[in-house]
């Protein structure tokens, strides 16, 4: 019988709900039909932890609604953001039995959790299962490919990049609402937050981008971005 996860902050609010319509990378799929079905939806509010560096890991988060971010915090106190997961993503996909990261909610966020035993006990006799959850570890794995190149980036690469990212990954086209905070988008990209707003405002006065407010930026040139990130 599924367990709920040790939370620390406000308790969840636990509940049944119809399955959500599946979503890979934030769009509408008809991809991971038989995850999307599994577990229990629980409520975490903005900023709660939903699993803490070196747990054990137990289960996987699919998102329903609201956001997730993946972290790790250094001994000089430095937080180093590893992934922003939004609606259709899971979180927890992890290569070891231990985490390697925190997550916290970004917003006030719904998860579908799933016990990730009784996931590997399913795949192993349903081929279709099977297949959803090996294209799940692909694209993390890609994921995981794709950071270790942006952090090599210069800083204005590496805005340009995640505003790419952002919109790929959004049912908005060329206008994007980030769910997160710009000390969480320095924290992600291994910048500071006043390199991070600088290189904004260059590509704001350059016409890429027009930013009518902090958490909301429309992309007005997608070649002069792409040609930014190589």
């Amino acid at each position: 019988m599924l367990t709920q996860p040790e939370v620390r902050g406000p308790d969840p609010a636990v509940y049944r709900a119809p399955p959500p319509p599946a979503y890979v990378l934030g769009r509408a799929s008809e991809a991971a039909p038989t995850i999307h079905l599994m577990g229990t939806v629980t409520s975490y509010p903005r900023n709660t932890e939903i699993f803490g560096e070196s747990e054990p890991a137990d289960y996987l988060y699919n998102v329903i609604n609201g956001g997730v971010r993946t972290y790790k915090i250094f001994s000089d106190g430095r937080r180093q953001i590893g992934g922003f997961y939004l609606p259709g993503d899971v979180v927890g996909l992890e290569f070891a039995r231990a985490r390697t990261f925190s997550a916290e909610a970004i917003a006030d966020t719904r998860l579908r959790v799933i016990k990730r035993g009784a996931l590997a006990a399913l795949a192993g006799r349903d081929p279709e299962v099977a297949g959803e959850l090996f294209a799940l570890t692909t694209r993390e794995l890609r994921r995981v490919q794709q950071r270790m190149l942006l952090l090599a980036k210069t800083a204005q690469e590496r805005v340009a990049s995640f505003l790419l990212e952002m919109a790929e990954r959004s049912l908005g086209g060329n206008a994007i609402d980030l769910p997160m905070p710009r000390q969480d988008i320095a924290d992600y990209l291994g910048l500071t937050i006043e390199t991070v707003s600088r290189t904004l405002t260059s590509l704001e006065s350059c016409a890429a981008i027009e930013v009518p407010s902090s958490r909301h930026i429309v992309l007005r040139n997608r070649s002069a971005l792409n040609r930014m990130n190589g």
